[in-house]
């Protein structure tokens, strides 16, 4: 897909993909945060007897490398369709922690 991918497209695509399956019943808060924690852990999984060398390179190994965009994919997913179920606008999420957190961490 060589268009312009933003938030909003992904979210319109997941939502279409899953009312194509009338998985939206399934769909409830609980279950995508759940969905998110599982995918999230599988991610980790891939990392976790790395040593940090090794985790730095973990992209240079095509095998490795596709795990790891799948996983991340995963875990966007599932987070991308919790905010479109909760209302929450994932940027302006982020945006508003990042200020928060310059507050709460000056730079020296």
């Amino acid at each position: 897909m060589t268009e312009h991918l933003d938030v909003a497209k992904l979210q319109r695509r997941l939502a279409e993909f899953a009312a194509a399956r009338n998985w939206q019943p399934y769909h409830t808060p609980k279950n995508l945060a759940s969905a998110l924690s599982v995918e999230a852990s599988e991610l980790v999984e891939i990392f976790q007897w790395l040593t940090p060398e090794e985790s730095a390179r973990v992209m240079d190994d095509p095998d490795s490398a596709h795990r790891v965009r799948d996983e991340v994919a995963d875990v966007l997913a599932y987070l991308l369709q919790l905010c479109e179920v909760l209302g929450i606008d994932p940027l302006a999420a982020l945006d508003a922690k990042i200020d928060r957190n310059e507050g709460r961490f000056p730079a020296p």
